[in-house]
């Protein structure tokens, strides 16, 4: 199997970096070092290798050194799905204070209109810590979390899903007026089924073949608890039965049958946008929020595992994959079952943790890096 590799990342102005520059030749990279030492900082420029806001889902703004100009840079050089390629991204010195930024890309120097054409090139699926409450928290971050490992084997995924907020959030002006024009209703309500219909789409077809996977490799003795996945949404669920136009149909005469809840409501009650992504606990059977914590945090693993899995099926190229702090809660025999799973899939790996010793066993086939304040260097 192929696999994304990333040769050398090269970073300025860049969260707690005014400059630093990685050399990697291994199919697994650690980074080690303090807490607040910059470890996630440093992976975070990888998940800019993709549409989005990055690992951390921070503003342009956010990702400027604090003593810079305000501009910041990512580049890596990779090989990826179409050989050898250079990817870059970052923003420009800002004009002025309330200046709009924009995020530009270019690969192999030359510019793109955007980071999906990124997609050509690599995948990139992350796990932190921060996604360890994704279980029992909010249906909205199950969706953005649904809408990554889509976005993994579709690059145009985040597109529609953004032109399908942009175009919720119009009817929503509309509804707003006393009397709306019902002709703009009906045309932007057009558009609103479309989009909506295509993101159910994407969104459905990556579960299913997910579901897929999960119940093949499914093994009750595995260190890591097997998962089921579905979709809590009557589109998405709609889209398996019956044909995209005939859905469309559906959700535009719910969309006009609802206008006045909506008006009142002063937001759109019914659509893709409300999906939700319910989650088992496969050797409970009960819902993965039921879980203990320390259940959720293995089930969640086994989850991007499985995706990871299923992106280098689909593509035939295996992602990058970011860990942050993933292994600091494991025991020993989960521990070596994720380095076990992770040499097999074979993609290049970066992990983090504040301990060195927890990464003793893989030692010697990782590329092991220090990390200090604003400093990154190979280790001894």
């Amino acid at each position: 199997m192929s696999a994304a590799r990333v040769r050398r990342l090269t970073l300025s102005n860049f969260r707690s970096y005014r400059a630093a520059s990685v050399r990697v030749d291994a199919q697994l990279a650690v980074l080690v070092g303090p807490n607040g030492a910059g470890k996630t900082n440093l992976i975070e420029t990888l998940s800019f290798l993709v549409p989005g806001r990055g690992l951390r889902r921070a503003t342009l703004d956010e990702i400027a050194f604090t003593e810079g100009d305000g501009s910041w840079a990512v580049a890596a050089e990779l090989e990826g799905a179409l050989g050898l390629a250079t990817l870059g991204t970052g923003i420009e010195p800002p004009a002025s204070e309330d200046a709009t930024l924009t995020r530009k890309c270019r690969i192999d120097g030359e510019p793109v209109p955007s980071a999906a054409a990124f997609t050509d090139h690599v995948s990139v699926v992350w796990l932190t810590p921060a996604m360890d409450g994704l279980f029992g928290g909010p249906a909205s971050e199950r969706r953005r979390f649904l809408d990554r490992l889509v976005l993994a084997v579709d690059g145009t995924h985040s597109s529609r899903v953004n032109a399908l907020e942009r175009s919720l959030r119009s009817r929503n002006r509309l509804l707003e007026q006393p009397s709306p024009d019902p002709h703009w209703l009906d045309a932007i309500e057009h558009e609103t089924a479309e989009l909506a219909v295509a993101v159910a789409a994407a969104r459905a077809e990556t579960v299913r073949r997910l579901a897929a996977a999960l119940a093949r490799d499914r093994d009750p003795a595995a260190p890591f608890p097997w998962a089921g996945v579905a979709l809590d949404g009557w589109v998405e669920n709609a889209l398996m039965e019956l044909a995209a136009t005939e859905v469309e149909d559906r959700y535009r005469a719910s969309l006009r049958d609802n206008r006045v809840r909506d008006a009142a409501a002063g937001r759109t009650t019914d659509g893709p946008h409300l999906t939700d992504l319910d989650v088992l606990y496969g050797p409970k059977g009960i819902a993965a929020a039921q879980a203990s914590t320390g259940e959720q945090k293995a089930l969640l693993i086994s989850l991007i595992l499985a995706h990871a899995g299923l992106v280098a099926e689909m593509t035939g190229f295996a992602p990058l994959l970011l860990l942050d702090e993933v292994i600091a809660h494991l025991d020993p025999a989960r521990r070596a079952a994720l380095f076990d799973a992770l040499a097999a899939l074979s993609a290049q790996v970066w992990m983090t943790g504040a301990d060195p010793a927890p990464f003793a066993d893989v030692a010697a086939r990782a590329q092991m890096f220090f990390v200090s304040p604003g400093r990154v260097a190979t280790a001894a």
